[in-house]
């Protein structure tokens, strides 16, 4: 069994058995129909991923995974908020008239701010100091910037990445205010492992853990029944990470540097209802 599999499940049990409607609030989610799209939740779940031991992909429901990193490098490497950018259309339900989602995710990322050093912007100054200052605690990032939060088309989710150095091993910790549990977490999960795995190899150093911390990890009313399909699966075996060794720049990955070697999942038999 895949371990990625076994949070998965774990947690929406969690959630289906222990967790709190908010059917009793307003809420803004809307299904397309406009009727009100209500979840049941848990507040604070902390999943740990040792990186070292397998690469965390579902396969109770099928991933894919090349786009999931094509939308990871339009916000960490292009530093883009142009919708016209991206590979799939997972965005298209938020864009504006010119494609963009305003000033959220990888245009936060590429904002540049003085420092001693000179100018750098979130990535840089990660990528610098994992390089130059590997014993710092201040290695993170922050998506969530109240000041522009008025121009941004959705709040982020996944907000804030903390990295930490710990020997010649990276670890890492996601933080997501916000997590759709059908359709955002297996995407996010491996999205962000392999960022740390991006950032290990760059920087000379071995990747170690990925800690999500998610505040709201909920599941919409109408995925309630194929979320209790899903974990009712036989999850398939694990598999390992390969990621491109030559590469040295974090700017020079492409969605083809790394691949799941291997990987099988479930096909997702039923359409998944949208919520936006």
């Amino acid at each position: 069994m895949s371990y990625a599999d076994q949070v998965f499940i774990e947690n929406c049990r969690d959630i289906l058995e222990n967790g709190v409607w908010d059917t009793d609030r307003e809420v803004r989610p809307r299904w397309e129909d406009g009727s009100a799209a209500h979840t049941i939740k848990k507040f604070g779940i902390v999943n740990r991923y040792d990186l070292r031991q397998e690469f965390p992909v579902l396969t109770v429901r099928k991933q894919f995974f090349k786009s999931a990193l094509d939308e990871l490098l339009w916000i960490w490497q292009k530093k883009s908020n142009d919708t016209h950018q991206l590979k799939s259309h997972i965005w298209d339900a938020w864009a504006d008239e010119n494609g963009t989602i305003g000033k959220a995710y990888g245009y936060q990322l590429g904002v540049k701010h003085a420092y001693p050093e000179g100018e750098f912007d979130q990535v840089d100054r990660v990528l610098y100091d994992l390089k130059n200052n590997p014993a710092s605690r201040r290695i993170l990032t922050n998506l969530y910037n109240h000041h522009d939060l008025n121009e941004m088309a959705l709040y982020p989710c996944a907000y804030s990445m903390t990295f930490n150095v710990s020997g010649n091993t990276l670890n890492a910790i996601l933080n997501q205010r916000s997590q759709d549990m059908l359709t955002a977490n297996g995407w996010n999960v491996m999205q962000y492992a392999a960022l740390v795995h991006m950032m290990a190899q760059v920087s000379g150093l071995e990747a170690g853990e990925l800690v999500h911390v998610i505040a709201d990890a909920h599941i919409y009313d109408r995925h309630v029944p194929i979320v209790e399909k899903l974990i009712e699966r036989e999850p398939l075996p694990g598999v390992q990470l390969w990621i491109d060794p030559e590469i040295t720049d974090f700017y020079e990955f492409t969605t083809d540097s790394l691949k799941l070697p291997g990987y099988q999942g479930h096909p997702l038999e039923d359409p998944i209802p949208v919520a936006v």
